[in-house]
């Protein structure tokens, strides 16, 4: 499986930004795609992931401003995020999961500064 995600950036507080990760190559019946993040000096952590019967998850931090979506194919998943706050900053990793195996995309910088 191959993960192509874009769509981050810089933008001010309050502003918004939509992350799109792409799925290609072995794509299971059975999977979850999501977004984890990691800001410097600490771990790797779930923002938000959402299955292929359409459960979604969120960490606390991001409910009721981040949104996680999927298409009709369940192979490009999209993460809207509304009213960023700096805390936000870190890189963000799609993650694909099917088989039981993890897939992780490239990494897509977010930024979040007045």
């Amino acid at each position: 499986v191959q993960l192509q995600a874009s769509g981050g950036g810089l933008v001010q507080p309050g502003e918004s930004l939509r992350l799109s990760c792409a799925a290609s190559g072995k794509i299971f019946r059975l999977n979850r795609m999501g977004w984890f993040r990691q800001a410097p000096g600490k771990q790797r952590d779930l923002v938000a992931i959402i299955t292929s019967n359409g459960s979604t998850n969120y960490a606390d931090s991001v409910k009721g401003r981040f949104t996680i979506s999927s298409d009709n194919a369940k192979t490009t998943a999209y993460l809207q995020m509304n009213s960023l706050k700096p805390e936000d900053t870190a890189v963000y990793y799609c993650n694909y999961r099917g088989g039981f195996i993890d897939y992780w995309g490239q990494g897509t910088q977010v930024t979040v500064s007045s």
